[in-house]
């Protein structure tokens, strides 16, 4: 009977896997059509999006714990 509870957590995670992937598209999509729109009507450039993308990253990537 255990087998079964371990089948059945896997159906359920497969399910939720589907279900994040689903969400990702959707999430991306909404953040691509906000930066299209964005730049279509010149408040942003694709360059100033850039810029910002590498400044971010920068930012993300340092530890917040530096050696001293």
């Amino acid at each position: 009977m255990e087998g079964v509870n371990l089948s059945m957590d896997v159906v359920h995670m497969i399910a939720k896997l589907g279900d994040m992937k689903d969400e990702h598209y959707r999430n991306t999509l909404a953040i691509s059509t906000i930066i299209e729109l964005l730049v279509d009507k010149g408040i942003l450039t694709r360059e100033e999006l850039a810029i910002k993308a590498d400044e971010l990253d920068q930012f993300m990537t340092c530890s917040p714990y530096p050696m001293v």
